[in-house]
């Protein structure tokens, strides 16, 4: 199976299947097949591991192959009857197959209040194609075919979250609502190593920051179990895909959804999360700004109406734990802007110490804007945190700007990822900064990174633009010996110019020629 370490998945058989898939689609429209597609890849999941499960009983002495509480014992869904996978293969051809899924997913809703409102309930409209689906079914029924349970799994979440960033390219900017590009992810999670504790996102989308969080886990030697998922969505829809994603990789989670959103109604309002991470809406206008002005979260001044930027930096920093670490991801313009007192409120952050770590990102990672962004890396104690049971070193006084804008690499002609040894770049540097004995010591590199002291962010405005304080990259040496280059330089130039001089004496005379 082939592997890319590039962008964090694997684009072997999932990148096929996804061309079968989308063969499929027809004239469909990407937003409407999605969840068509991403279903029943949810319904082969829960019925594969099921199914696994199901043999498992069958071959126990005294056990009952047919009582759901023997399958929620191991954290494993119940699937009745009518909605086993085999039963909708076997019907796959049926012009009745769209009432089928829709009669599977409500038994399956029925009896496991956990997916209520989750699952998609509308295979039987007339508009979708009856021998698209079927063949979808078949397509999907392929899928870890005769794979282990756990490998089964795996598996069927890989092709789920390669299919959830295949749609989100497909839909484009409405993409960019649901999905934040894994190489982003994969940096903030490298960077910040949720091993253990409460892990938060107020604005969770389709659930990768937690999927890569669970990833890393499981990939340092640590315990899933170790961390605890919480998230809040307000779109309905996105809510449904987040359950669902979270769902398929076994993740146990606690993911809120109210139309109001987490300024507004704060689902969590009590919880102190150790690790967030979050890419909100950027630069979002009508945020309802107006009616929070002395809301107790805006710690360090009241955020614009008209730009809620300041708003999520302040209510992520707001449910922090004491030792807690944030990653945002925002657009270029939060780190310098001055319109409506966001120049104040960034003092104000930089001055208490909060703001840890600032990098800027290369351009095209995005698929729902060309806008440039970059990762604000917060921290609730930068004296002497905890990371790992080890303390770090005291950071107060001075902040970590890294620039990665020519970093990365085009996977097609409008994105780019950044690459696995490029991450790795960028957390360790971090590591190693803020004094993680087996990240090595930290130097400041020329064009890449510096350790900037208040006085130096002072400065310059309290701007946090990392171009500002990294300088230009030094120039590699050639070998040829200063008197020699400039001497060879010189000629060169004196040879252009006689060259020049030629040129425009035969313009002139070709000018005169025409009677000009």
């Amino acid at each position: 199976m082939a592997q890319n370490d590039n962008n964090g998945g694997n684009l072997g058989f999932e990148a096929e299947l996804f061309k079968a898939a989308d063969k499929l689609r027809g004239n469909m429209e990407p937003g409407d097949y999605k969840h068509v597609a991403l279903g029943l890849i949810f319904l082969k999941y829960i019925s594969d591991a099921f199914e696994a499960r199901h043999a498992q009983l069958l071959a126990e002495d005294g056990a009952d192959a047919e009582d759901p509480d023997e399958y929620r014992a191991d954290n494993i869904f119940w699937v009745p009857m009518e909605a086993r996978w085999s039963h909708l293969q076997a019907n796959a051809r049926q012009s009745s197959i769209g009432t089928l899924i829709d009669e599977a997913m409500r038994a399956i809703e029925k009896d496991n209040p956990s997916l209520k409102g989750v699952l998609p309930k509308d295979y039987a409209r007339p508009a979708l194609n009856k021998v698209m689906l079927g063949e979808l079914i078949d397509l999907v029924s392929g899928i870890a075919l005769n794979e282990g349970n756990d490998r089964s799994k795996d598996v069927l979440g890989r092709v789920y979250e390669y299919f959830l960033g295949q749609f989100a390219g497909a839909e484009g900017k409405r993409g960019g609502e649901f999905y934040t590009p894994r190489s982003v992810v994969r940096t903030l999670v490298e960077m910040l190593e949720p091993y253990t504790g409460r892990v938060y996102d107020p604005c969770c989308g389709s659930g990768g920051m937690f999927v890569q969080s669970e990833k890393f886990v499981a990939g340092h030697g640590g315990r899933i179990g170790d961390i605890a998922i919480y998230g809040q969505e307000s779109n309905y829809t996105t809510w449904r895909l987040c359950k669902m994603n979270l769902a398929v990789r076994g993740i146990d989670s606690d993911i809120r959804w109210n139309n109001e959103g987490s300024f507004h109604k704060d689902e969590l309002r009590d919880l102190k999360a150790d690790f967030i991470l979050a890419n909100p809406p950027f630069n979002i206008s009508d945020w309802g700004g107006e009616r929070l002005r002395d809301d107790m979260r805006w710690q360090f001044g009241p955020p614009p109406v008209g730009n809620a930027n300041y708003a999520w930096l302040q209510h992520i920093f707001h449910h922090l734990a004491p030792h807690g670490f944030a990653g945002v991801v925002l657009a270029n313009g939060s780190m310098s802007s001055q319109q409506s007192g966001e120049g104040d409120i960034r003092r104000a952050m930089i001055d208490a110490g909060a703001v840890d770590c600032m990098v800027a990102l290369p351009g095209q990672l995005f698929y729902s804007t060309q806008i440039p962004a970059c990762l604000w890396i917060l921290a609730k104690d930068r004296g002497n945190g905890l990371v790992k049971n080890t303390r770090l070193r005291d950071r107060r006084g001075e902040i970590l700007f890294i620039d990665v804008r020519k970093m990365g690499v085009l996977v097609d002609r409008t994105r780019r990822e950044l690459t696995g040894d490029e991450i790795q770049k960028i957390a360790s540097t971090y590591h190693a900064w803020r004094g993680e004995k087996e990240a090595g010591e930290y130097a400041d590199i020329p064009g890449f990174c510096k350790s900037a002291t208040l006085d130096d962010i002072r400065r310059h405005g309290h701007v946090l633009t990392p171009g500002r304080y990294v300088g230009a990259a030094a120039q590699a040496d050639d070998g040829e010996p200063f008197a020699e280059k400039m001497a060879r330089l010189a000629a060169q130039w004196r040879e252009q110019q006689k060259e020049a001089a030629r040129l425009d004496v035969v313009i002139e005379a070709n000018l005169e020629r025409l009677g000009f």
